[in-house]
């Protein structure tokens, strides 16, 4: 007697379909906590991001490159962009202007980049309420201790500065929980905060439902 042959049924299997998105980072936290030097070796290491530049009306420190670490500009120049509506968001702190150009975060977006910004706490909540779906990182270091370390090191500001940055990063820690992440930045120890915000990026483009920046 013959084998019946049962018809073999085709299946259908869809597989998941990621769609990549850039994204946009806010790498913040307290003056003297490395934001700096982590962005620098980030860029060091070749981390495939766009990194906008800050523009400022405070003079270059010693080292500081412009157009590099910051965009420097006449306090007149800075309040022009403010009325022309050209920035991202804007602060005054310390007696100076901070603000990120709107135009270089929509460029590198469009371009299918990924976006970090450098920015102070208040720039970064800033950042956080005109765009819910930026991805916020709050540096740290060990201590206060530490930190008062690190802000006397730069030589940049007198004990009457460095009082007052101080006073405002004890309020500054009050929003911590307001942010994605937290890294640690331990002295000696720069890699390891770098390494930990690469994760980050790698983690959020693994997101099943990836954010969506809309700018």
């Amino acid at each position: 007697m013959a084998e019946k042959v049962v018809p073999r049924r085709e299946t259908s299997v869809r597989l998941y379909h990621h769609e990549y998105s850039p994204l946009l980072f806010v790498i913040s936290g307290p003056s003297g906590v490395g934001k700096d030097s982590v962005v620098r070796r980030l860029k060091e290491r070749g981390v495939p991001v766009h990194f906008v530049v800050t523009a400022t009306d405070r003079p270059p420190r010693p080292g500081e490159v412009p157009g590099r670490d910051y965009y420097f500009c006449t306090t007149a120049e800075f309040e022009r962009m403010i009325a022309a509506g050209e920035l991202l968001e804007y602060a005054r702190v310390y007696d100076e202007y901070k603000g990120i150009p709107k135009a270089h975060v929509r460029q590198a977006l469009c371009s299918g980049q990924d976006v970090v910004l450098r920015l102070d706490v208040q720039g970064a909540r800033t950042v956080k309420s005109l765009i819910p779906e930026a991805v916020t990182i709050f540096l740290i270091c060990e201590s206060e201790e530490e930190l008062v370390s690190r802000l006397r090191e730069r030589r940049t500001e007198s004990e009457g500065v460095i009082r007052r940055r101080l006073e405002i990063a004890r309020q500054e820690m009050n929003h911590v929980r307001e942010f994605d992440y937290v890294v640690m930045n331990r002295r000696h120890h720069l890699d390891a905060a770098v390494d930990d915000i690469m994760a980050i990026v790698r983690a959020e483009h693994c997101r099943s439902v990836p954010r969506r920046i809309c700018l």
